[in-house]
């Protein structure tokens, strides 16, 4: 299937690595080019050589926290590239713990980067976009179940698929996608870490993997051929929606 993404530009945050970085290579490889953006300055820089070099990916040093980001990115983007044509908005996972026992001060930071970094992001660029655009929100399964131990991301994510559903309703008479992306159990650093807070993390991936049907972990270029899929124009009709990518993790119709 040709997705239709040759040549089209796209900025991605938080892709220096993971998922983020999954969907840049996807991207690429079908032929569009991307702005990635991570705090790591090192890393960013070494993930746009890794696609490629300047022809097809350029690094940007940000953080969604900043509210000169979004604008940062689409000007990247156009200065660069001449044009954009998307975004997948992916920002860290907030703290681990239970939601009672979780301090006001974590709470506040978490959602002035996850809740509202994403919320600024999504409304800046989708308001460049030209008709065709599509925005991709990285969130997680626990928008539809809450997860064990994620309090923090129980509370957040549900609310995020609120509001991009709110946006992809103003934006949508425009030819402007928000799709939400749902990522199950994949293994990234972020679930290495959740993995390793246990104190047995053997053990912690082996009752993971036990209750997903699949009976294993994804992979993060599995999550970026779905993200990549729902951000070209191939995705045209999809809007205002969340897609799961969790091996069937989910137990909800």
């Amino acid at each position: 299937m040709d997705l239709g993404l040759t040549d089209r530009v796209y900025v991605l945050t938080g892709a220096s690595r993971g998922l983020g970085y999954a969907t840049a290579q996807s991207l690429v490889a079908d032929g569009a080019r991307v702005v990635l953006s991570a705090r790591d300055p090192d890393a960013v820089a070494a993930a746009a050589q890794q696609l490629g070099g300047p022809e097809h990916a350029v690094g940007l040093t940000a953080d969604l926290t900043d509210p000169e980001t979004p604008g940062q990115l689409v000007a990247a983007a156009q200065e660069h590239f001449g044009r954009l044509d998307g975004a997948l908005i992916s920002v860290g996972g907030p703290p681990a713990g239970n939601a009672a026992a979780i301090s006001d001060e974590q709470w506040r930071l978490s959602f002035e980067t996850v809740f509202l970094g994403t919320i600024r992001a999504v409304r800046t660029i989708a308001a460049a976009l030209p008709e065709g655009g599509a925005i991709g929100l990285v969130l997680s399964t626990s928008a539809r179940g809450p997860v064990p131990g994620l309090g923090i991301s129980n509370g957040l994510r549900p609310g995020l698929v609120g509001a991009a559903k709110d946006i992809a309703d103003d934006y949508g008479p425009r030819g402007v996608r928000v799709v939400g992306l749902l990522p199950g159990r994949i293994m990234t650093d972020r679930n290495r870490e959740l993995f390793a807070a246990t104190g047995d993390p053997d053990r912690a991936r082996a009752d993971a993997e036990a209750s997903i049907p699949l009976r294993r972990l994804g992979d993060p270029g599995e999550f970026g051929r779905v993200a990549a899929f729902v951000l070209s124009p191939a995705a045209s009709y999809l809007t205002g929606i969340t897609v799961p990518v969790d091996g069937g993790a989910l137990r909800g119709l």
